[in-house]
C-alpha cells in the first residue's frame, strides 16, 4: 500500500484584486506578521493602519494595476501555472498552492491535504530567511497544532546553491546578455533589516552571497569582462537595511553612463517588486540620471527551466520519505 503524498507549494502572497480594498486587506495581513515587521504591535499597528497604509495605498494600487496579468497579480498567475505543471508531472501526488498572506490561504490548502500521510512543503524562496521561509513553517505549525492526527511534514530549507537553479538562472541571464550586451549585471535581492540578521541570527545574506558566488563563477567563464554586482532592493522605513541599495547603485552607474541588466535571483516568479519596482521605477531612475541602456531579466516564472528545477527539488523531497 502506497502512502498518500501531498505537495504544498507556497509563495509570499498577493491581493486578490487591484483595488484599494483588496490591497488594504492584503497589506494589513502581511505587515502585521512579526516575522516581517518585528515591532511591538501596540506601537506598530496604529502606525500601520493610521499612517503607512493610508499614505501608500493609492500608489500601491496604481502599481498593481500597471502590472496586473490576466485578471490576476503576476505572482499568483505564475505560481498557479507552475503548480498546474507540477501536478501534471506528479499525478500520484496531490499538489496545492498556498500563500502565506492572502488567497489561496495556507489554512484552506492544508485542509485539502489533511488526509495525506506526508506533506512536502516547497517554499518558493531560493534563499532562506526568517522573514519568509520561517514564516511559512511557523504558520503551518500553528494551523496544524490542533489536528489530532497531523501528517508528517517535510520542509525545504532553500535551494540557494542548487545546481539546476544556478544553471537555469545563468541560462536566463545569458539569453538577455547576448541580445542587450550590457557592461554591468546587477544581482538584486530583496533586502531585510540589519537588526533581524543580528537578533535572529538570520542567514539570509550568506545564502544570497552563496547564490551570487555560484552565478558569478558560471557567468565569468563566458563573460570575463562583465561587471557583476550584488545589491539589495525594497528598503522600507528608516532603520538600516542590507546594503548596497539597488537604487543607489543604479544612480551611480547611470552617472558613469553604463549599460545595465538587472536580474532578481531571490524571486522565483515575477511580482510587484520586480515588474514595477525594478522594471518601471528603477528603469526610470537609471535613465533620468544619464544611463545608456537598461534591461530587466525576467524571473524563471513557469518556464521549462523553472519546471525542471522544481522537479529535481520535488524528486529529492519525495526520495527523503521512501
Amino acid at each position: 500500500m502506497t502512502t498518500k503524498q501531498g505537495l504544498l507549494i507556497v509563495n509570499l502572497g498577493t491581493p486578490s484584486q487591484a483595488t484599494d480594498r483588496a490591497i488594504k486587506c492584503y497589506l494589513g495581513e502581511f505587515l502585521r506578521d512579526r516575522h516581517v515587521v518585528d515591532l511591538n504591535p501596540f506601537i506598530w499597528l496604529p502606525i500601520l493602519y493610521g499612517i503607512v497604509i493610508p499614505k501608500r495605498l493609492k500608489y500601491i494600487t496604481q502599481h498593481y494595476q500597471e502590472i496586473w496579468l490576466n485578471n490576476k497579480s503576476p505572482l499568483l498567475y505564475y505560481s498557479e501555472l507552475l503548480t498546474e505543471k507540477l501536478q501534471t508531472a506528479y499525478p500520484q501526488v496531490q499538489c496545492e498552492l498556498a500563500m502565506t498572506y492572502g488567497e489561496p490561504s495556507l489554512n484552506n490548502a492544508l485542509n485539502k491535504l489533511k488526509s495525506c500521510e506526508t506533506i512536502h512543503v516547497l517554499s518558493l524562496y531560493p534563499q532562506y530567511s526568517t522573514t519568509t521561509t520561517l514564516a511559512v513553517i511557523d504558520s503551518i505549525k500553528k494551523i496544524t497544532k490542533p489536528w489530532s492526527h497531523p501528517p508528517k511534514f517535510n520542509y525545504l530549507y532553500d535551494y540557494a546553491d542548487h545546481p539546476a537553479y544556478i544553471s537555469a538562472l545563468a541560462q536566463q541571464i545569458d539569453q538577455s546578455i547576448c541580445i542587450n550586451q550590457p557592461d554591468t549585471l546587477l544581482l538584486s535581492y530583496h533586502g531585510i533589516p540589519i537588526s533581524y540578521i543580528k537578533k535572529r541570527q538570520d542567514e539570509y545574506v550568506e545564502r544570497c552571497e552563496l547564490t551570487s558566488q555560484h552565478l558569478k563563477q558560471q557567468l565569468e567563464r563566458h563573460y570575463p569582462k562583465l561587471n557583476i554586482l550584488m545589491t539589495y532592493q525594497s528598503r522600507f522605513g528608516k532603520s538600516p537595511w542590507t546594503e548596497p541599495n539597488t537604487s543607489d547603485v543604479l544612480v551611480e552607474l547611470a552617472k558613469q553612463q553604463r549599460s545595465v541588466a538587472v536580474v532578481c535571483p531571490g524571486f522565483a516568479v515575477d511580482c510587484i517588486e520586480t515588474l514595477h519596482e525594478i522594471d518601471i521605477e528603477n528603469r526610470e531612475l537609471f535613465m533620468q540620471h544619464g544611463g545608456q541602456q537598461f534591461s530587466y531579466i525576467p524571473a524563471l516564472n513557469a518556464s521549462d527551466a523553472q519546471l525542471e528545477l522544481q522537479k529535481q527539488i520535488v524528486n529529492d523531497l519525495l526520495t527523503q520519505t521512501e
